[in-house]
């Protein structure tokens, strides 16, 4: 989940206004660019930027070669942060991603500890197969993701601003791999699935990057453009209905409180209040991007999926029963339909 923006005096209608105006060409610029390099994909992409205007993390689910590095990468370059990226492998420490202090002398012959920062201190951080990570490796994550801090060696130091994290994962390939914890799942907004591009798309794709002068991003944003989406973003009116559609799809998944049978017999863990505020930043960011001024139930049921499929999970029973929880999750965005 993202770390509050610090609350600002409410504006007038026509201030907050002008400021969606000026954004939003700028932000459909920066779409434009950054599919000039990422062929196809739009879901993917809409998604990615929607999380990161919402000021939240998010996790790629996708086979090898498919460009999720080359994604980050783009980001990075046409919202204008800084990218670093961390190819996790089951020996990595947590010193690698966070840092390090390291014992330093000066011209006094005096010796002190020095701290060296990690690749975490970046904007936008690529975490590549991140359940190839230790357990001790992924917890070092979860302080930085949750308070845009980190400490080390009982020092705490803050991470720039804004700061986004992008993990990935392959689906297949499982051997040698840990599982993150529900905890880990949480704070990411939302998980973005990434499949094969379309015939046409793939075309395109072999033509133009293998050419001799493949396309490149180009800087369109800066950060301080983001974090001015951001703090629109939390300004953003948001209608009853909307609100009464978040907290009904999200009490659609708890076996408590669901009225669906599919989900009190094999839901296990169910969304929790942080699904509901993910849903509620992420339907702001969408219309935004689309130039829109409020968020509408349109916007939640595009959403849902990529903000519960990783804040739940079934018992062994759905298995047998052939249930999956792309189906449970349709039975409860059936509910707000």
């Amino acid at each position: 989940m993202s770390k509050p923006i610090p609350a600002t005096a409410p504006l007038a209608d026509t201030v907050l206004e002008q400021r969606i105006a000026r954004l939003t060409p700028r932000l459909a610029a920066a779409k434009k660019a950054i599919h000039s390099v990422i062929i196809g994909q739009e879901a993917v992409v809409a998604d990615c930027l929607t999380t990161i205007l919402a000021g939240g993390h998010f996790l790629i689910v996708g086979l090898p070669g498919l460009g999720k590095t080359r994604l980050v990468e783009t980001l990075g370059i046409v919202l204008g942060l800084d990218e670093k990226r961390v190819q996790c492998t089951p020996d990595l420490m947590p010193a690698d991603i966070l840092g390090s202090e390291i014992l330093t002398g000066d011209q006094d012959g005096k010796r002190h500890f020095t701290f060296v920062e990690g690749p975490i201190f970046a904007q936008l951080l690529m975490a590549d197969e991140i359940n190839r990570a230790s357990p001790r490796t992924q917890s070092a994550l979860l302080q930085a993701m949750q308070e845009y801090a980190v400490t080390v060696g009982g020092k705490t130091y803050a991470l720039p601003r804004p700061f986004h994290v992008m993990a990935t994962q392959n689906p297949l390939e499982q051997e040698g791999t840990y599982p993150l914890p529900e905890a880990q799942l949480d704070r990411f907004m939302l998980q973005i699935d990434i499949g094969y591009p379309s015939r046409d798309e793939e075309r395109r794709m072999v033509t133009l990057t293998t050419g001799a002068a493949p396309p490149k991003a180009e800087k369109i944003l800066t950060d301080a453009d983001m974090l001015e989406a951001q703090d629109i973003i939390r300004q953003l009116p948001v209608g009853d209905s909307v609100v009464e559609a978040i907290l009904t799809l999200v009490a659609a998944g708890r076996p408590e409180q669901s009225k669906l049978d599919l989900v009190q017999k094999h839901v296990s863990w169910a969304p929790g209040p942080r699904a509901a505020q993910s849903l509620m930043l992420a339907c702001r960011a969408r219309a935004l991007l689309e130039g829109r001024y409020a968020p509408s139930v349109d916007d939640v049921l595009a959403l849902a999926p990529a903000a519960l499929k990783h804040r739940m999970a079934l018992h062994y029973s759905a298995r047998g029963a052939g249930v999956t929880l792309a189906q449970v999750i349709d039975k409860m965005i059936g509910e707000i339909r």
